[in-house]
């Protein structure tokens, strides 16, 4: 049971952000890799990505049905894209340390205020359900 309607939105802001953090770590692990460009994901397609695996579920309705086969490399796979318009060094590596350092504090932030919304959320949630049950 989720506390509003918003937590579902929130959670799913709260693993793209995870998933952010993960790119942006492995952005400036590759530092010094001569030929590695910069990449990133976009909250839209990642949004999109579980708005298609939402719909197309299939549900075994009887023991006799072909079980689905769960694809499990395509499964919560994140898609990234490179990064255009980057100053490229001498090496084809175009990574900014400080550029991603200032965007690893921002998701870090947005992923701090994203816990707190669902802490706030689930807060209210209790109170509501208790008082309910004081009746």
């Amino acid at each position: 049971m989720t506390a509003s309607n918003v937590s579902d939105l929130l959670f799913d802001q709260l693993s793209f952000r995870s998933d952010r953090q993960k790119v942006i770590s492995s952005n400036i692990a590759n530092l010094n890799t001569p030929n590695y460009k910069t990449k990133d994901i976009s909250f839209e397609s990642a949004l999109d990505n579980k708005k298609q695996e939402r719909d197309l579920q299939m549900t075994v309705t009887n023991k006799n049905h072909i079980r689905p086969m769960d694809d499990l490399s395509n499964k919560n796979r994140i898609k990234t894209f490179e990064v255009d318009g980057l100053e490229v060094q001498n090496d084809g590596n175009n990574v900014n340390l400080d550029q991603q350092i200032s965007q690893m504090a921002q998701n870090k932030v947005i992923h701090g205020a994203i816990s707190n919304s669902i802490k706030k959320d689930a807060t209210w949630f209790k109170l509501v359900v208790d008082a309910s049950s004081k009746n």
